[in-house]
């Protein structure tokens, strides 16, 4: 039985990463099908996952028992009895993701089903460590406040952040100082001192991509480079329908990709300096309008318009140079782009890119397709959350991050 106390919600059990048993395997298995299928009757779990029907009915019993699974209202109209759908239960589970970024943080509750229940956030021109700290501390307990007996059945919070929030500081305007102490931070150990709660660490590109690969495009793709129009921009990688990390957790690392042969002891330009929204930015600011449009609908309306078209003339050929030396190393099946950027733009930088693609000379590659993201701004915070709910409950550990 869960584990209970007079008057409590009943508690999960532990289903942590070093529990090897068959049993524990199977259930996630059974798990991950609800979670990528829906809700399903026993007969098609069980076609799904290869399980018998008693091994699936031990397995639902279980799971039902710790009330991590809901019946749905029975299907009827076929021959016998009228089959009765089983689906992940939204309370069964909770998982908290915190996103790091330059210029604000948001903090997700996210339910069983990786609907976000709760949202958060704090805008500030620069993250300083003693003012960001302590806000963490005092968000999350405000999260979990809100849950009230149900949060017991919190799981972890996952941390999504630049691996060097304080890089390319003279293009922030950042003192050295605050550059050198986010450079120096071990952000993921200072956010565990804060909470008893497990804290999984992940580049905030990363984090975006495993959101992609659970609850967007990677459901249909099993191979894909992604690209993440932000501030600075960044990727991730999924190889095989896993997330690839590399051996410092930093594949697809984009933002460094030289765009040229460096000559003559000069350093080449890199893709940062060509497809981010801080040039985009720059140019705004630059002609007297607001730079935030960047990232809302305005940077396609007048008087933003002409800026952002020449922007997009250098960013989507520098981005169609990613695309095609990712692939000659990777050889994906697809290219996603996504951002925090309003979806117009996106759509048209994608559209602009895709047409420069066709100046690129593909002999002896596989042109990939270039796809729109399903996630968006939230894709950061989003796979955060999703790190702690995949480490208990994820069949395959290759699909989630770990330090």
């Amino acid at each position: 039985m869960p584990d209970t106390e007079p008057g409590d919600q009943p508690r999960l059990r532990p289903r942590g990463s070093n529990q090897v048993g068959m049993r524990q395997f199977n259930e996630r298995v059974v798990l991950q099908a609800l979670r990528v299928h829906g809700s399903l009757a026993k007969a098609d779990i069980a076609r799904l996952t290869g399980l018998t029907a008693q091994t699936i009915g031990l397995i639902t019993a279980r799971l039902d028992e710790d009330q991590l699974l809901r019946r749905e209202a029975p299907v009827r109209g076929r021959v016998g009895q009228p089959s009765v759908p089983l689906g992940l239960h939204p309370d069964g589970a909770f998982a908290i993701g915190i996103k790091i970024g330059r210029r604000s943080a948001d903090w997700l509750l996210v339910d069983f089903t990786g609907q976000v229940r709760e949202r958060l956030v704090l805008d500030y021109a620069f993250p300083d460590i003693p003012v960001l700290l302590p806000a963490i501390k005092t968000n999350l307990n405000r999260l979990l406040k809100k849950l009230g007996p149900l949060s017991d059945r919190v799981v972890g919070v996952g941390v999504a952040a630049p691996f060097q929030l304080g890089g390319w500081h003279r293009m922030l305007g950042l003192t050295a100082e605050q550059s050198q102490a986010w450079n120096q931070i071990d952000l993921g150990a200072e956010v565990q001192k804060l909470t008893e709660l497990p804290v999984n660490f992940a580049k905030d590109t990363s984090a975006a991509c495993v959101a992609e690969l659970l609850q967007g495009r990677g459901r249909d793709i099993r191979s894909f480079l992604y690209l993440f129009m932000d501030t600075f921009v960044g990727g991730g990688l999924v190889l095989d329908s896993h997330l690839h990390r590399g051996i410092h957790g930093n594949a697809g690392a984009v933002a460094s990709l030289p765009l040229r042969v460096a000559q003559g002891g000069e350093l080449a330009p890199q893709l940062i300096g060509e497809a981010s929204l801080w040039d985009l930015e720059q140019r705004f600011r630059q002609h007297g309008l607001d730079p935030m449009a960047a990232y809302d609908a305005r940077a396609l309306q007048s008087p933003w318009l002409p800026y952002s078209q020449e922007w997009m003339t250098r960013a989507a050929p520098a981005l169609a140079q990613c695309v095609v030396s990712g692939t000659a190393f990777l050889d994906v099946e697809a290219v996603v782009m996504d951002g925090a950027v309003a979806p117009d733009l996106l759509r048209a930088l994608c559209e602009a890119t895709r047409a420069a693609l066709a100046a690129y000379n593909w002999e002896g590659l596989h042109r990939p397709r270039l796809e729109l993201g399903s996630i968006g701004s939230d894709a950061r915070a989003l796979g955060g959350a999703l790190l702690p709910l995949h480490t208990c409950f994820a069949p395959d550990h290759d699909v989630i991050l770990k330090v």
